[in-house]
């Protein structure tokens, strides 16, 4: 990887497009050099590199890497050296019965989304111990805080991920690592597009701010966070217009 020393540096998984793409972008405008992770579009997620590199004269490397695969990504921590910020972005989705879903996508969620999270930290945190100093960001769902009929385990692994925020937070606050979460509501986003312009509209009229919200607020809520007195930690944020 192409890392420069002395620049502050930025990782965010599930980082080609929507929410992980937003995310990049603020953090490229702030000056962020970046390592941007995706599991299965790494041309997007390339082209996206090198767009961030030439609009905002950062260092920006794409690479592929399974967030549910721990040696992934041990892969790319072993060749850093320092590391300023994680955001934990990297997640699926599934829609259905508990009873209609097998052991394997139960474990596919749980890994991606929650177990990610852990594989990420455990290596992040070292590199920040050195500066006594950083931010973990964890991407989560209002889901996490008050669950969803069809998503058990989407709601479960981001329960689990609000619960890793703050347990963590309190291990790494003596050592001025901030640990905080933002817990989305409807974003604007791939993943969404599931659903018929009736549902969604049906769903876009349940929220009082009576609209999605948009990937680009997650992006500018990330860089708040980033930029906020460190005595802000083990916070779950949510971003929702008001819906939840």
């Amino acid at each position: 990887m192409n890392i420069t020393k002395n620049a502050p540096l930025a990782m965010v998984t599930g980082a080609s497009r929507g929410i992980g793409r937003a995310i990049a972008e603020a953090l490229a405008g702030a000056g962020y050099d970046l390592i941007l992770t995706c599991c299965h579009t790494l041309p997007e997620l390339q082209e996206a590199a090198a767009s961030l590199e030439e609009k905002y004269g950062i260092t920006c490397t794409a690479v592929t890497a399974d967030a549910s695969d721990p040696s992934a990504i041990e892969k790319i921590f072993a060749s850093l050296d320092h590391l300023d910020v994680l955001v934990n972005n990297a997640g699926i989705s599934y829609i259905g019965l508990l009873t209609d879903m097998s052991v394997d996508e139960w474990q596919h969620i749980i890994n991606t989304n929650l177990s990610s999270c852990f594989y990420t930290s455990r290596l992040a945190i070292p590199l920040m111990l050195q500066k006594h100093s950083g931010c973990i960001i964890n991407i989560s769902s209002v889901w996490g805080n008050v669950g969803a009929s069809m998503e058990v385990a989407y709601s479960a692994s981001k329960g689990g991920v609000n619960s890793f925020t703050k347990a963590l937070a309190k291990e790494l606050a003596p050592s001025n690592i901030q640990v905080n979460a933002i817990s989305c509501g409807v974003i604007d986003t791939a993943m969404n597009h599931c659903f018929s312009p009736e549902e969604m509209d049906t769903l876009r009229k349940e929220i009082p701010a009576d609209r999605l919200g948009q990937p680009e607020e997650v992006g500018q809520l990330v860089l708040q966070l980033i930029q906020a007195p460190t005595y802000l930690t083990g916070q779950i944020l949510t971003l929702d217009g008001g819906w939840q």
